[in-house]
């Protein structure tokens, strides 16, 4: 087994005795240095597995040392040790590119829980990992995205808090999800939440859980989502969709580490990293106020842009063949081919949906193709048909009439599949349930029937 080695530097005796004791404890050979110049010819000398090092020295500062670490022994985990309180010196250490920080006084299990992290990260396999560039669940080859993985990679050695910046649908969530996955957490829960779909009367809670009966409908105790994200990673979606009432109290949990359940007295320690994201221009909403200065800051430690599928157009036949394998396996159903003319016309479209707007364009040209084979005509791109392909021959034909338009406001998705589940209501009912004979009544193919059936769960 080799031996497991971290170097301590800190220019009081005490502080230094009292690290080297807890790390001795937890089986790690240490060295001590109680300056900086020390700290480098010990570096040079042992290569160890962590740096603790205190932000205070007499021969210069913590941050120092973090920027030599990363020119010199880019391998070696480095946490700097921070006055109580002083959260701008934390952030501007974890910027140089520490991997996390502790505050004086040292808690002994938060140094417990940041040493075995660390340690993680110097096994050979992590070091394997980021020699490579699997795409993992970031596909394509542009240089835009080998650009992007390589810098989740890089940020997943760190404990820093991410800003994702990106537009709507160009996967923003997958570079969260690789980052968890190449870090120290990868083994603890991955916890992603929509900011904007939680009702705000519910939010405290649904963050910081709840005790039995601290308000109406509270029938049981319920741990909320930074409990539950405990050990790995939180991954705040559309962050900018965040009351400021609730910006006040996630500042705070991010701060102090701990969360408070709604009809609780006690605050409860939680250990995650924090990633966020919005398609929003957040510094334009802390401009107009209604995104908190120092929320912002603390997110937005290292900010992380995903590029749109535009600037990428060379990874869509990639991408695309990835959707469609995809989508034939979930219909059960041989996979389709793109012709050259409809990988053309992919790659000029704009795509405002980026990723996500492939997949829908895909889907639906997948179900809508008489073959298995799709070309540029099947496609539809700017062509206005309704979600899902055209209005199906039997209610043109008038087999079906489509329901009432209500007054008011309207679902209209949901207005359309009502539309669709009565017109092959009646088209199977009218060919004695033969799907064939169905789908040729429809004006549409087999496969996208057997696709709308799912779809609308009518099978």
């Amino acid at each position: 087994m080799t031996t497991q080695t971290a170097l301590i530097v800190d220019d009081e005796p005490d502080i230094r005795d009292l690290l080297e004791i807890t790390l001795t404890r937890m089986g790690i050979t240490t060295y001590t240095a109680p300056d900086l110049n020390t700290a480098k010819a010990l570096l040079e000398q042992h290569q160890p597995q962590l740096c603790l090092t205190d932000m205070n020295l007499p021969d210069g500062n913590g941050i120092e040392l973090v920027h030599w670490i990363q020119q010199n022994a880019p391998c070696t985990p480095v946490a700097v040790i921070t006055a109580y309180g002083s959260m701008d010196t934390a952030i501007e250490s974890l910027k140089a590119g520490a991997f996390d920080f502790v505050s004086k006084p040292v808690e002994l299990p938060r140094l417990r829980e940041l040493v075995n992290s660390a340690l993680k990260l110097s096994k050979p396999d992590s070091q394997n990992a980021a020699e490579t560039d699997d795409p993992g669940l970031l596909l394509g080859e542009s240089p835009e995205l080998r650009k992007l993985r390589n810098q989740t990679r890089k940020l997943a050695r760190s404990q820093a808090p991410v800003f994702i910046s990106g537009e709507s649908g160009s996967g923003k969530e997958l570079v969260a999800r690789m980052i968890h996955l190449q870090g120290p957490r990868a083994e603890g829960p991955f916890i992603a939440v929509n900011c904007g779909a939680i009702p705000s009367e519910l939010m405290e809670s649904e963050f910081f859980g709840h005790k039995k009966g601290s308000f109406t409908g509270a029938v049981e105790n319920k741990d909320g989502l930074f409990r539950s994200a405990d050990g790995g990673t939180l991954f705040l979606d559309e962050v900018a969709d965040l009351p400021l009432a609730m910006q006040v109290k996630l500042l705070r949990a991010i701060q102090e580490k701990a969360v408070r359940p709604v009809g609780d007295t006690k605050e409860i320690p939680v250990d995650i990293r924090v990633l966020s994201a919005t398609h929003k221009n957040l510094p334009e909403l802390v401009q107009e106020g209604s995104f908190r200065q120092d929320l912002f800051y603390r997110i937005n430690v290292i900010e992380l842009a995903v590029p749109p599928l535009r600037e990428r157009a060379s990874d869509i036949p990639l991408l695309a063949d990835h959707i469609l394998r995809r989508i034939a396996q979930e219909y059960e159903c041989d996979p389709a081919r793109l012709t050259d003319a409809a990988i053309t016309r992919l790659q000029d479209y704009d795509f405002p949906g980026n990723v996500r707007e492939l997949e829908n364009i895909l889907e639906r040209a997948f179900t809508l193709c008489d073959e298995d084979l799709i070309d540029a005509g099947d496609l539809h791109l700017g062509g206005g048909t309704l979600p899902g392909g055209s209005v199906p021959a039997a209610l043109e034909n008038g087999d079906a009439q489509p329901a009432a338009v209500p007054e008011g406001e309207i679902d209209l998705e949901g207005y359309l599949e009502s539309i669709e589940r009565q017109a092959i209501e009646k088209a199977l009912e009218a060919t004695r349930w033969n799907k064939t004979a169905a789908a040729k009544r429809l004006g549409i193919t087999f496969r996208a029937l057997r696709y709308r059936l799912k779809k609308l769960g009518m099978e």
